[in-house]
Order: structure tokens, then C-alpha cells, then sequence
């Protein structure tokens, strides 16, 4: 019987979880960077943790640590010289839960939001529209509003725009401590608009709303990072903006 693998300890994840270069053809494949590869490289480099004690916060043998960073730093060099897409997702990882202290720089900065089960662990909005992911963010009226507990969709309600459109959206989500979106298409000003509030972005997805938000939650959605929309005030009834339709 094969041993089964341990699944590496994560504090939090990311804050940014999609890179793209400004110039890129998108035909290039992305490269998908699992997150406890990003969590070596965040420990280790940006935190100065050496290798023991990054295995130590992970919860496995330094030599899986070894194998992580490893892999990691070949996944950015590959975006870096190939200019090619970044998403970081899925994994073999769980949330850290303990209450005692870590050790892990995110708790030390009192940041850490899984610090306890009960707590919410994303406030999750994805653009609706009978029961679609409504592909144009700028235009939406509705949003479809998840609240996620120790990994779990709880409670889901909709949330109607109030006429807001573009990047007065953003603020509309960040008032409603909404952290995380999935939408279709949507132009450059309305993604700044989102990163200066604090909300990440899972743009590019088509299809059922619930399933979306569930397959965010297990970690297994599709999305594209390089989403854009070229077509605020040219739309026809006929196009939508999504992964497929705007150039």
C-alpha cells in the first residue's frame, strides 16, 4: 500500500495569487505554483527562515523543504525568462489551526486568519445572474455573496449593485468585507481598483455560480490570469467577456 502523503502546514494563503507579465501572448501556457511551494519561498526568502525552520512551520523532514524550493525556483525562473503567467493554487496543504503561537511570521504580525476553527475564512462574491457567473464585471447588478468556515461554504445570499458600476464595484465589495471574486471578463482599471482594496481575483470563469464558488473552496478552479475586457461602451447583445471573447 503506498504511503500516503503529509500534507504541509500553511499559516495563510497568499494575498496575491495571479502574475502576469505586461506584454504576453496569450497563447502561453501558464505555470500553476502549489501553494506550499509559495510558502518556502515566502518563509525562506522574503522571511529569512532557514531550511530546518521552515520545515519545522511546515511540519515535515528538511529534505521536503529541499525538494519544495527547489521546484518553486524553477517555476519562477521559467515565468521570469519565458514571460509566460503565474497562478499560485491548489496543493497539498491544510490551514494551520492552533491557537498557540506558531511561530510563522503571519502570526507574529497578529495577521493570521486562521488562528481558530469558527473563524470566517473567506467572504467570497461571485457576479450573478440566474445562476451563471455573469461575464461582464463592469456591468453586473448582481453578486452572489459566500461565506466560507473552516473550508465550507455556510451561507450564501445575493447582493444587488445599487447601480455602481467599474471600479466604484470595488468599493462596493469592500464594504461588505467581501475578500475574494469570481467574475468573466473585466477591464485593467476595475483589477486595480480590486488589488488597492484588497480583494483577490479570479477572473476568466464561465458557468455555474455555486459550482464556481465550491470549486474555488477545493481548490480546483479554473480561472484566467491574464483576464481582460477591451470593450467598455462597444458591446453588442451578442458578445460576452469572458476567457474566450475579449482580445
Amino acid at each position: 500500500m503506498a504511503r500516503p502523503f503529509k500534507k504541509r502546514r500553511i499559516c495563510a494563503l497568499p494575498r496575491f495569487e495571479q502574475f502576469c507579465p505586461r506584454r504576453t501572448d496569450r497563447d502561453v501556457p501558464q505555470i500553476t505554483m502549489p501553494v506550499e511551494e509559495f510558502e518556502t519561498i515566502r518563509l525562506m526568502d522574503y522571511h529569512g527562515m532557514t531550511q530546518q525552520e521552515c520545515a519545522e512551520q511546515l511540519g515535515v523532514a528538511r529534505t521536503t523543504v529541499q525538494a519544495l524550493y527547489t521546484a518553486a525556483r524553477k517555476r519562477l525562473a521559467a515565468c521570469l525568462v519565458e514571460g509566460r503567467p503565474l497562478a499560485i493554487a491548489g496543493g497539498n496543504y491544510e490551514l494551520c489551526q492552533t491557537t498557540e503561537a506558531c511561530g510563522c511570521p503571519h502570526r507574529h504580525l497578529r495577521r493570521c486568519p486562521y488562528g481558530q476553527k469558527g473563524t470566517i475564512s473567506m467572504k467570497l462574491a461571485v457576479t450573478y445572474d440566474d445562476g451563471q457567473i455573469f461575464q461582464h464585471f463592469g456591468k453586473t447588478e448582481k453578486f452572489k455573496v459566500y461565506t466560507v468556515e473552516d473550508g465550507k461554504i455556510t451561507e450564501s445570499h445575493v447582493l444587488g449593485s445599487n447601480g455602481a458600476g467599474h471600479g466604484a464595484l470595488a468599493t462596493l465589495l469592500q464594504n461588505e468585507s467581501i475578500d475574494t471574486l469570481i467574475c468573466g471578463g473585466i477591464g485593467a482599471g476595475a483589477q486595480n481598483a480590486l488589488a488597492q482594496a484588497g480583494i483577490r481575483l479570479f477572473g476568466g470563469v464561465i458557468g455555474d455560480a455555486d459550482e464556481a464558488a465550491q470549486a474555488l473552496v477545493e481548490g480546483r478552479l479554473s480561472y484566467d490570469p491574464a483576464v481582460h475586457c477591451d470593450h467598455h461602451g462597444a458591446h453588442d447583445s451578442n458578445h460576452t467577456c469572458g476567457n474566450h471573447g475579449c482580445h
